[in-house]
């Protein structure tokens, strides 16, 4: 198992130990588990992911911490939309989609204001940082 892999899997097993709570560097703040099927592979793949509600939806983010590409979920996602989240005690079904234009701008402001860390990583690149929506289904 990578050293990604064994941080998210201990993120996840302590937000399922705590109802959807986790401590450290993601205290007080929003965090989802994102389950989406590999763009290639096929495989469930489950990512704990910063999160920002909009209103029953969700907004996630591509930042990968502020690095010069997208992580792999986020190919995963626009390859097979149909995505399953779990958000406090609850699991959901969802339909993932990129934000674009000004509803991109709105929520990556907003974003950047809840968790400044978000501004951080856009320093780190040159690349737009994704904003994708998830409707529930």
């Amino acid at each position: 198992m990578s050293e990604t892999n064994d941080w998210n899997a201990k993120i996840i097993d302590e937000f399922r130990t705590n109802g959807g709570k986790v401590g450290g560097p993601f205290e007080g703040g929003t965090l989802l588990l994102l389950h989406s099927r590999g763009a290639k592979s096929g495989a469930e793949r489950v990512n704990p992911l910063a999160y920002q509600p909009l209103g029953d939806d969700f907004a996630i983010f591509a930042s990968k911490a502020g690095a010069d590409t997208n992580p792999d979920w986020f190919y995963n996602v626009k390859a097979n939309p149909e995505v399953t989240v779990e958000v406090g005690t609850d699991t959901v079904k969802a339909r993932a989609r990129v934000a674009d234009g000004e509803e991109r701008d709105r929520i990556w402001e907003r974003q950047k204001q809840l968790m400044p860390g978000f501004a951080e990583y856009e320093q780190k690149t040159s690349r737009q940082i994704p904003v994708i929506v998830l409707e529930r289904v």
